[in-house]
């Protein structure tokens, strides 16, 4: 399966959903529950072993997700605003919890995705916010992003999660 084309179709997230998938310590998926293979528009064969980035949408700053993985290889949970593809082209946004998954010992042996449908309002500001990210990344590499992002969420006194679980509240 190749990475699908975006096409500009938005799918909504059911309001009760809850959007889960696991994957081992290399990204690839282990485990997806049904609504995520609705969403997807997917099997389940089609989506076990398969990198999860294969629903990334390109419309998602690099800078989140260096955001996101500097957290969960830390042990940390990180919850985000996510642009994702559907396999028919379509994206749908959620509101990510991202944690790695540890065993008896500690160690990470994986990671754990709970999504669900990202509030509305939130999205009015993530959007454009997500926009200039990306503009910045396109012409001054992930780290014009980053000190962009840093020096908004620095200028409102909040972390990253706080932002985002505030906009999550609107």
């Amino acid at each position: 399966m190749q990475k699908p084309v975006p096409n500009g179709k938005e799918h909504s997230v059911n309001a009760e959903a809850f959007l889960v998938s696991k994957t081992d310590t290399q990204g690839k998926i282990t485990y997806c529950n049904e609504p995520f293979i609705k969403i997807v528009g997917a099997s389940e064969q089609e989506l076990l072993g398969k990198p999860h980035n294969i629903v990334r949408h390109p419309d998602m700053p690099r800078v989140i997700f260096k955001l996101l993985w500097d957290k969960v290889k830390n042990k940390e949970e990180i919850f985000a605003y996510v642009k994702n593809l559907s396999f028919d082209g379509g994206c749908y946004w959620v509101y990510a919890n991202i944690t790695a998954s540890l065993d008896n010992n500690g160690q990470i042996v994986g990671y754990y995705s709970v999504r669900r449908k990202a509030n509305i309002k939130a999205l009015e500001v993530i959007k454009p916010l997500y926009e200039k990210l990306l503009s910045l990344e396109k012409n001054g590499g992930i780290e014009a992003s980053f000190k962009y992002l840093t020096d908004l969420l620095r200028e409102k006194g909040v972390s990253y999660e706080e932002f985002s679980n505030n906009l999550q509240r609107l």
